[in-house]
């Protein structure tokens, strides 16, 4: 019966971190893993000086010692190295020209030959089907500006 009450204890308790964390931030999250790491790290190497390894345990410090110190010293400074975005393409509109290539039509095709390459290029383009977005948003704009440019002419 005790382990029972014991065992329901543990998963109201589990049940309740993982709220917790599905409402915490990520910097909160991130800060729990650093603690989380840091109490592991320093609770193997007392088990390791209490065991008689000491050396083992210093050897771990003089080869993790370097990064935590400037890690440390990092996060006092504010200086947190943080990924710079990747750069933007400039976002072109497509030409006819390109939309025409992107089909494999030749210029000048009617609305049936343009829906009829959209559908067979877009069978193994579809990001359902295994595809590229990238890819797919390309043709279906393709598609579009040729479509329109009938429409207007």
């Amino acid at each position: 019966m005790l382990w029972l009450i014991l065992g329901g204890l543990v998963l109201v308790a589990f049940l309740g971190g993982l709220r917790a964390f599905e409402q915490a931030s990520v910097t909160t999250i991130k800060a729990l893993f650093a603690w989380i790491a840091a109490l592991g790290g320093l609770s193997l190497a007392a088990l390791l000086l209490i065991s008689g390894r000491g050396p083992l345990a210093v050897s771990g410090l003089v080869m993790f010692g370097p990064l935590i110190w400037q890690r440390w010293r990092a996060a006092q400074s504010g200086q947190t190295q943080r990924p710079q975005p990747p750069p933007r393409r400039p976002s072109a509109a497509m030409t006819v020209e390109e939309a025409w290539q992107v089909l494999g039509l030749q210029p000048g095709a009617d609305a049936d030959a343009i829906r009829a390459a959209h559908r067979r290029l877009m069978r193994g383009a579809h990001p359902d089907g295994g595809g590229s977005d990238w890819l797919a948003a390309r043709i279906n704009q393709a598609r579009d500006i040729l479509l329109s440019a009938q429409r207007q002419a």
